[in-house]
């Protein structure tokens, strides 16, 4: 199940990184691109892979892209935004066929799509050397509308708001997709000058992960990305956590049916550290699955909530309670959280418990380990956090985890922020 090996390299200031495999009859190209999440570029580049999506140079609207990934045995194409820590990074994602099960293999596939994403990249459909006005609108507005949806569904508020509330003072506070008040005064020119930019110093890290030989990848793509970049500087790890001084409690109210109380924690466990795998354990034994203290005890036993569960960051050392309750419930809900901590702090569970928690978690690895994208989330944690430790690495050190090394990982826990998502009118 582990036996991919990504093997990576530099070319023309391209990190490059192949996982050869004839595991998948498919053939994926994902391409990271990485930059600090800053208030004055995040908007921005939120916008930037919708707009690059709307037309190249050939293929100057959505109508013939898509026509032409349907040409290429119907390749797919798709993007996205995502917060890493304190990084906003934005994924190009671009599945074709691997030839050998094409009954007509006398073309390259792979060398055409590589070509079209390049082109993507660095041939956009422009007019007066700016995007063209037509898309930069359409893609304001549907941005808009993405950001309004999340107004909708009060979990995700709740946790857009409980971060911005524990992080006012740090960049992890910022969502990757951008702020709606900042729309207003993007224009085609300025999200041109923000590409601009963000082709000339933002590190590229592209992955290939498919049914290939290895020495003919790396030539086709030294071929393609003839562009050399300026190599980015040393990557620099997200900030870690301060300790926390005093716990916060933010209380909004809303017309909402069902109260939403989340609890923050600053773990001091990042990807870097040698406790991280216990931390991660201890976040599975708390409330990361059915099986966990949250779930079993404030929503099972004691009735208190619909759902109870915990999530843990890999880069800022973030663990986040995410539970939905009745209003009148909030003192004991928060109550018998704090509980289930400290019994998680008082090592208050069982070796069978610990090695229960870690077959799950290797399950979830193996699982990742099944899709292309699973491999290449798991690989892009190194390259984030600037820090070597291979996936085999990480499975080996979650099946090493005893109890006293999740004691000692919860132990490190602090409670930042308690915030409530309330009815209006509601006293809790």
């Amino acid at each position: 199940m582990t036996d991919i090996q990504v093997k990576s390299m530099e070319q023309n200031g391209l990190h490059l990184h192949l996982g050869a495999t004839d595991k998948f009859k498919t053939i994926s190209m994902m391409l990271m691109i990485h930059a600090p999440l800053e208030e004055e570029t995040v908007t921005a580049r939120a916008l930037i892979p919708h707009i690059l999506q709307g037309g190249t140079k050939h293929y100057p609207n959505r109508k013939k892209l898509k026509q032409k990934l349907e040409d290429m045995y119907g390749a797919t194409l798709t993007s996205d935004v995502q917060k890493k820590g304190e990084n906003q990074v934005i994924t190009f994602r671009l599945d074709v066929a691997a030839e050998q099960f094409l009954s007509d293999n006398s073309t390259s596939l792979f060398e055409e799509a590589l070509s079209l994403l390049h082109e993507l990249l660095y041939q956009p459909v422009l007019e007066k050397g700016a995007f063209l006005s037509q898309i930069v609108d359409q893609e304001k507005r549907a941005l808009k509308q993405r950001i309004a949806s999340i107004y909708d569904d009060k979990m995700r508020y709740a946790n857009v708001r409980i971060t911005e509330e524990m992080f006012k003072h740090e960049s992890y506070r910022l969502a990757p997709y951008g702020r709606e008040k900042d729309l207003a005064s993007l224009t085609p020119q300025s999200l041109y000058e923000a590409y601009e930019t963000m082709m000339e110093r933002d590190r590229f890290d592209l992955y290939i992960i498919g049914s290939f030989a290895e020495d003919d990848i790396k030539e086709k793509v030294r071929e393609v990305f003839i562009a050399s970049r300026q190599l980015s500087g040393e990557m620099i790890p997200t900030t870690a956590s301060e300790h926390v001084k005093d716990v916060n409690v933010v209380h909004d109210a809303q017309k909402v049916k069902q109260g939403k109380l989340h609890l923050g924690y600053r773990t001091h466990s990042t990807f870097r550290d040698d406790d991280y795998e216990a931390a991660r354990v201890g976040n599975a034994l708390f409330g990361g699955f059915p099986s966990s203290k949250l779930f079993m005890n404030v929503r099972e036993k004691e009735s208190l909530a619909y759902y109870a569960a915990s999530q843990i960051e890999s880069h800022k050392g973030v663990l986040m309670v995410l539970s939905g309750i009745e209003f009148d419930k909030y003192e004991r809900a928060v109550e018998i959280i704090q509980e289930q901590e400290q019994a998680m702090k008082n090592g208050d569970f069982t070796d069978e418990e610990v090695e229960q928690a870690k077959g799950m978690l290797l399950n979830q690895a193996f699982e990742a380990m099944d899709a292309p994208r699973g491999i290449v989330e798991l690989s892009y944690h190194e390259i984030i956090a600037n820090h070597k430790r291979s996936i085999q690495e990480r499975i080996e050190n979650i099946k090493k985890v005893t109890k006293e090394d999740v004691v000692r990982a919860v132990n490190k826990w602090e409670l930042d922020t308690i915030y409530f998502l309330k009815g209006q009118g509601d006293e809790a």
